[in-house]
């Protein structure tokens, strides 16, 4: 009876140990309440004590605590619209005053999400697209988070970083954006191609009149050439006949056959007594007509006068006869 007895004591006594005793981790703090009033704030780990139906604990975390945001769209100072994606970094630097304010991590996490975008859009407002995204960001940072810890301070919250993720244009714009680019490079390409173009053609243009300039002196030089080399075959011609006359006649007579005489189908009609065939008819080129007055010797025809540029002047004639 008595060892039953002083069993249930036992029982009782580590039941009432065990309600009154607690551990704090080294990542908590810890509010003891009395009858819902905070009678006590514990901040460092190991066992703890507390009044078994009187008091309770409530643990509240110590370490930093995320707080992600979800993107919104803000308006820059030079009106280009942003999607800034950022989140927070904050800690409960007093958990008495968190308590009596948002009580719980959901519901600070709620406030300090109006906070937050309350200075990203006056903050970025004030900054210009550039500045938000290259220039000046670290600072804009530091602004928005000095103003989200002053206000969250009165929830026993203090910000320990605020950051942009990320910071662009809506999706429509930087479409519009990229389309412009384009048209820029574009253009700026049709430029680059229509200089070299114009280049192009201009140097067409030199080499066509040097090349044209060229054939010209060319041309020139030629006919200059041709000419001496005319009036050197003039002269030989003229020291030719002056030489011998008869036997120039004979040379240019055969010229004249041999020009005059070809196989073909051109018809000569000429009579036979011709001066042209007068080689035919004597080899010293005399004409067949009787003797003249001078005793009965025969006169020698005349010899046609040497032309610088084609054969005598019977085979023109006879050319001439073809034709009609």
């Amino acid at each position: 009876m008595r060892s039953g007895i002083i069993g249930i004591l036992l029982a009782i006594v580590a039941v009432v140990l065990y309600m009154s005793l607690f551990i704090v981790n080294p990542t908590q703090q810890a509010l003891v309440l009395t009858f819902g009033q905070i009678d006590k704030v514990i901040q460092q780990p190991g066992l703890n004590f507390k009044y078994p139906l009187i008091q309770n604990v409530i643990y509240l975390d110590k370490r930093i605590l995320d707080l992600d945001m979800s993107p919104q769209e803000v308006i820059a100072s030079d009106k280009k619209r942003l999607v800034v994606d950022a989140f927070a970094r904050y800690r409960i630097s007093d958990p008495v005053l968190f308590y009596q304010r948002v009580n719980n991590i959901r519901e600070a996490n709620q406030r300090l999400s109006t906070f937050l975008q309350s200075s990203l859009r006056s903050e970025l407002a004030k900054a210009s697209f550039v500045a938000v995204v290259r220039d000046n960001r670290a600072g804009l940072m530091e602004n928005i988070r000095r103003d989200v810890s002053a206000s969250a301070s009165d929830l026993g919250i203090e910000v320990v970083d605020v950051k942009i993720r990320r910071a662009d244009l809506p999706d429509a714009n930087s479409q519009a954006i990229f389309a412009r680019m384009q048209t820029e490079r574009q253009r700026e390409a049709a430029e680059i191609r229509a200089e070299g173009e114009e280049q192009s053609r201009r140097i067409r243009s030199r080499a066509d009149r040097d090349a044209t300039v060229l054939v010209a002196e060319a041309n020139r030089d030629a006919e200059i050439i041709r000419g001496d080399g005319d009036a050197e075959r003039n002269r030989i011609f003229a020291q030719a006949f002056g030489a011998d006359p008869d036997f120039f006649a004979f040379y240019r007579s055969m010229q004249a056959y041999e020009a005059g005489l070809q196989e073909g189908d051109t018809s000569l009609v000429l009579s036979p007594d011709s001066a042209f065939f007068r080689y035919f008819n004597d080899p010293r080129g005399l004409n067949g007509s009787p003797a003249g007055s001078n005793g009965g010797t025969p006169s020698l025809t005349p010899a046609p006068t040497p032309s610088a540029s084609g054969p005598a002047p019977e085979t023109t004639q006879q050319a001439a006869s073809a034709a009609q």
